[in-house]
């Protein structure tokens, strides 16, 4: 089970210290059966053959990273089954002998590096009778070097003593479809469809108009899954003729095909390795390797520290009790941090912050526990308030009867819900002297972060990694001054040539200035006051001034409203900024021109987004959300950014996002619009530890000035998560899975 955790550690590298599943493990199969069939993936990534994708869709959940190599191109993929009926792809390709540019001083011997997001939609699913059937759509933007279109349909024939085969028979148009071996359909209705425009639009943008135009073929084959597990085989009838592959008209590859006929086998290595060789076109040999897991099927491997029993030693009255040892307990062993004891009449309510159990359940049942074992008999209630920046965010009651009789199973099936109920805060309790108080004015703490960027001209490969030191300190109970330091580990932004903007556009340089902040050791990223503030039951508040980030200070306010247990909520943000001096440490600019005369930096300019929050709940859209912003970004720009995230079982969330503006393509720059995704994974995953803590893989493919936001330190969203829980659900895999 080590190894699993090991892919996904590696992926995140020093971001966030994350681990990945095992793929789910079949049902004990009887002595002697032959061996399941698996999916695997084709060398653009994907399920499919080799160049030629099939109608076949992997597990839900199911995630692969996968290299090809041949003399003509290396591939970088990453796969990931979104929802059972739809995988998405985003890949990187590397032209062997072309070069980024002819411009030494821009890209050096950068190789040229093209971009590309695949999505396969599942029409049919496979029945007895009807195969698997899919529609998809390859390198829908951009340059669209591989640009296509296809429907496929597979269809598996199991044999008692020969394996399993995986029959594919498909239709290409675009890069699918260039052997024209047979006419394309649309083009017999419309005569619109004949023609189609080859090169892409070369500005990130979804070329609807080039959808089923153009040449189209028949193409096909067969993935056997022999008798020895680890070995599938593949045949394949490709429907390219390569006579437009970017390598053969820019660069000096010879691509022509000696047969459209092309073979292939795949070893997997173990659970979560699979090694691929293909001999391709008739005169290719192509390399590969994947790693894959799933995000449905891994569980918490973390260890909690054990429910104390109950006891008869109870103190005889509240002035007996030993509250600090019940607030230190309470933090190691239920993870309620830093508590806050008050009483009424026959109840004794508790606020605390919880950091360890994303089962909150888990978590009431170790804090009833101590509580039940500390207190004396005569308190027949304990209310757990939840809180995050003292900000009372739920309430929980717990009868204390109820709870022994769960604790010592006085009756079939207990648990610990049957001694609790969700109740709303007493403000007023929480107003008077408390018995006790824990809270620590002061806090700090250590991590890591990855800022990254794939594919810029001056390398493939662009990173900042930091470890931040953070600390905070509470003025009264609203009014909180926290900072950030960042100490540059490892970076090679030294090489982000795009300092100096000469495309004759006049933009903010609000982010391409990156690089400029991030040539010192040290740098403070954060220091800043913060207002806290709640409202009645739903409404939030945060004020703040200060260095709000790295590139930026100002102020600014945002507020949220948000319902308990509902699945949506509304919020709005403003901010006045100004764009901080790299070259200084507590410098902010007052000229528009202070960084040069050609370049423009942000001076006392407002943005600030409504911001709205939407879960669906539907059986289609299973743990979705949907963030939209709409408002002013950074570089003045206005206009909407889409986020669309996706939780699995185990609590990983995989989301994207874009943003379009009022900044036009040109003014942008290459890619047109702000896209990216990014992985949130729960340390949990991969601590023997319980902790409620996250980490973030981020993938923004370039770094321009439209459609940027600002990165404020904290985000209402977040910090009412237990109000109705989204980054703080809990796992809902099965331990035995």
């Amino acid at each position: 089970m080590l190894y699993p955790r090991f892919i996904l550690i590696s992926l995140i590298a020093c971001s966030s210290f994350v681990h990945a599943s095992n793929e789910e493990q079949p049902p004990l199969r009887a002595p002697f059966a032959l061996p399941p069939f698996k999916p695997t993936q084709m060398d653009f990534g994907g399920v499919g053959l080799m160049q030629m994708p099939t109608g076949r869709m992997a597990k839900d959940g199911e995630f692969n990273a996968g290299y090809s190599h041949n003399d003509d191109y290396n591939f970088y993929t990453l796969s990931i089954q979104l929802m059972p009926w739809l995988e998405s792809t985003i890949r990187y390709t590397q032209v062997s002998d072309v070069l980024y540019s002819n411009d030494q001083q821009f890209s050096g011997n950068t190789k040229y590096t093209d971009k590309g997001i695949d999505f396969k939609l599942r029409l049919l699913k496979e029945s007895q009778y009807i195969p698997e059937t899919s529609l998809g759509f390859r390198d829908i933007g951009g340059t669209g070097l591989f640009d296509g279109e296809f429907i496929a349909a597979t269809k598996r024939l199991s044999t008692n003593h020969f394996g399993q085969f995986d029959f594919t028979l498909g239709l290409g148009w675009g890069y699918l479809g260039q052997r024209g071996n047979i006419k394309n359909p649309f083009c017999s209705a419309f005569d619109r469809f004949c023609i189609r425009n080859r090169g892409g639009n070369g500005t990130g943008k979804v070329d609807y108009s080039n959808f089923f135009h153009g040449n189209s073929a028949i193409f096909g084959g067969i993935e056997y899954q022999t008798p020895y597990e680890p070995l599938r085989l593949k045949l394949e009838y490709d429907g390219n003729n390569y006579r437009q592959d970017f390598a053969a008209t820019h660069g000096n590859a010879n691509l022509t095909p000696s047969t459209p006929w092309n073979i292939g086998a795949v070893y997997a290595v173990n659970d979560f390795t699979n090694l691929k060789l293909s001999y391709e076109r008739g005169n290719t040999l192509t390399l590969g390797i994947n790693l894959h897991t799933n995000f449905n099927n891994q569980p918490s491997i973390w260890k909690a520290t054990p429910v104390p029993a109950l006891t008869n030693n109870h103190p005889i009255k509240l002035a007996d009790v030993n509250w600090k040892k019940l607030d230190s307990d309470l933090s190691t062993i239920a993870g309620y941090k830093n508590s806050e004891f008050y009483r009424n009449g026959d109840t004794v309510t508790v606020v605390a912050h919880q950091t360890q159990y994303r089962d909150r359940n888990l978590a009431h049942e170790r804090a009833a526990a101590l509580l039940a074992n500390a207190l004396p008999t005569k308190i027949k209630q304990y209310d757990v308030i939840e809180q995050d920046q003292h900000i009372p965010l739920t309430g929980t009651q717990i009868n204390a009867d109820k709870y022994k009789a769960v604790a010592n199973v006085s009756y079939i099936n207990a648990n610990i819900k049957d001694a609790t109920q969700p109740i709303k805060i007493n403000n007023t309790a929480l107003n008077s002297k408390p018995l006790y108080d824990g809270q620590s004015a002061f806090q700090y703490g250590f991590g890591p972060h990855l800022e990254q960027s794939f594919g810029s001209p001056e390398t493939f490969y662009l990173y900042s990694l930091d470890l931040d030191g953070y600390a905070s300190y509470w003025l009264n109970p609203h009014l909180q001054l926290s900072s950030s330091l960042s100490f540059h580990v490892l970076n090679n932004y030294n090489k982000f040539n795009f300092l100096k903007l000469n495309d004759g556009t006049n933009n903010y340089r609000v982010r391409s200035l990156v690089r400029a902040y991030m040539n010192k050791d040290t740098s403070i990223s954060n220091l800043q006051l913060t207002w806290f503030e709640k409202y009645h039951s739903n409404w939030y508040q945060q004020v703040y001034a200060g260095y709000l980030e790295t590139m930026f200070a100002g102020v600014g306010s945002e507020v949220l409203y948000r319902q308990q247990n509902a699945n949506w909520a509304i919020g709005a943000d403003l901010n006045f900024v100004s764009q901080r001096d790299p070259n200084t440490t507590f410098g902010i600019y007052n000229d528009v021109h202070g960084y040069g005369q050609n370049t423009k930096v942000l001076v006392k300019k407002p943005t600030g987004h409504v911001s709205v929050y939407y879960e669906p709940r539907w059986k289609a859209m299973d743990n979705l959300l949907l963030r939209v912003d709409v408002g002013q970004f950074l570089a003045q720009d206005f206009g909407t950014r889409v986020d669309i995230s996706r939780q699995f079982k185990t609590g990983i969330i995989v989301g994207a996002f874009a943003a379009k503006t009022t900044m036009s393509a040109k003014d942008y720059g290459e890619g047109s619009f702000t896209k990216g995704f990014y992985i949130s994974i729960p340390f949990d995953l991969m601590s023997i530890h319980p902790t409620t803590e996250r980490g973030t893989l981020p993938w923004q493919p370039l770094t321009r000035d439209g459609g940027q936001m600002l990165a404020k330190r904290y985000s209402l969203f977040s910090i009412t998560d237990p109000v109705s829980p989204w980054f703080g659900r809990p796992s809902s895999v099965d331990k035995s899975e």
